[in-house]
């Protein structure tokens, strides 16, 4: 398959404690098992707003290294392909799974590869990600092909699909017919988490949100109820939280029936403090995970190709993503932000 050459602008963290910033650059050669990716989209995540404030010894303690280039959900088509790669068409619509893995650690060997060790450093968080025009990935184990979606509004479900999925599929045999299910924060990955219920389990499914566009947006999705605090909700058999303050885990917590479960998913810095006697919905499960694996990103895309799942995008040129990111840390966002290579 043919070569790209020439120079692309990319959005990137060139030093430790630096807001990151558009520069110049040369356009990346895939290496051997490596294929080359035009970018159409990559989606903004809040983690991305923590990446620019990191200080550089918590940096380097995960193996990352600066400068690189932010963006780890990435939708868009095969331009190249390098040694040792076959079975891909130029062109081909493609998403990229979003966390890293090696594929040959015991955890990733059981499917569990959202713990592999190596895949603490990957695309967009200490290595080149997809907010520039090309990127780079291996290949066959972090492509997944798109058939009819279109890679713009298919690069979310990589992350924060893929997330909100990984917590869904835990909690799935606990929601038989007549429970109830709370999702708190119904923004980027709340929104999918919201579907992802309504497509399988028979629960119903309450989203809470203190923003009343998130809450009509959960409505539009499917949800049954919507509320301002989990408070209002009553008893829940599973509370998936994509908060993560002290608030939302407190309120969580309180609102989880016995032997129901609550997911903390969120990273806003709450913490859990309670007593082992009485502090805990008893016989209930609390569990707490960062990423997913590559079985989720190829089950979300599976269930957003059938029409189960969609994916709001508000879209953002590569000349605006500090507006962008801007509007995202500011909560003003509809769906999820996916910034596109300019023309």
């Amino acid at each position: 398959m043919g070569v790209v050459t020439g120079t692309m602008t990319a959005y990137r963290i060139l030093q430790w404690g630096e807001a990151p910033r558009l520069t110049e650059g040369p356009v990346p050669e895939p290496g051997p098992g490596e294929v080359l990716v035009e970018v159409a989209g990559n989606g903004l995540c809040h983690s991305d707003l923590g990446m620019a404030r990191m200080p550089a010894e918590v940096g380097e303690s995960l193996g990352w290294h600066v400068p690189f280039t932010l963006g780890h959900e990435v939708g868009g088509r095969i331009a190249a392909c390098g040694p040792g790669v076959t079975g891909f068409a130029q062109g081909e619509p493609v998403a990229l799974v979003s966390p890293a893995s090696c594929g040959d650690c015991p955890d990733c060997r059981r499917g569990r590869d959202s713990a592999c060790p190596p895949g603490r450093a990957g695309r967009g968080y200490g290595r080149d990600g997809g907010l520039a025009r090309y990127v780079v990935a291996p290949a066959p184990r972090a492509v997944v092909r798109l058939g009819s979606l279109d890679p713009v509004e298919a690069a979310p479900l990589t992350d924060a699909g893929a997330t909100a999925y990984h917590a869904v599929d835990r909690v799935v045999p606990r929601l038989p017919e007549g429970s109830t299910a709370v999702v708190v924060g119904a923004g980027g990955l709340g929104a999918f988490a919201v579907q992802f219920l309504r497509a399988l389990t028979p629960a119903r499914v309450v989203a809470v949100d203190t923003n009343p566009a998130r809450r009509d947006m959960a409505r539009e999705l499917g949800a049954q109820g919507a509320a301002e605090d989990v408070s209002e909700v009553g008893g829940a058999d599973v509370v998936l939280d994509f908060v993560g303050t002290d608030a939302t885990i407190a309120s969580g917590l309180d609102a989880v029936r016995p032997y129901g479960a609550f997911g903390l998913v969120g990273a806003n810095g709450g913490t859990l403090r309670r007593p082992w006697f009485g502090g805990l919905p008893r016989d209930a499960e609390v569990f707490t995970f960062q990423g997913s694996s590559v079985a989720d990103v190829l089950a979300v895309v599976a269930l957003a190709e059938a029409g189960l799942v969609r994916s709001e995008v508000d879209r953002y040129p590569l000349s605006r993503v500090d507006e962008a990111y801007a509007a995202l840390a500011r909560g003003e966002l509809r769906g999820r932000a996916v910034v596109t290579p300019d023309p």
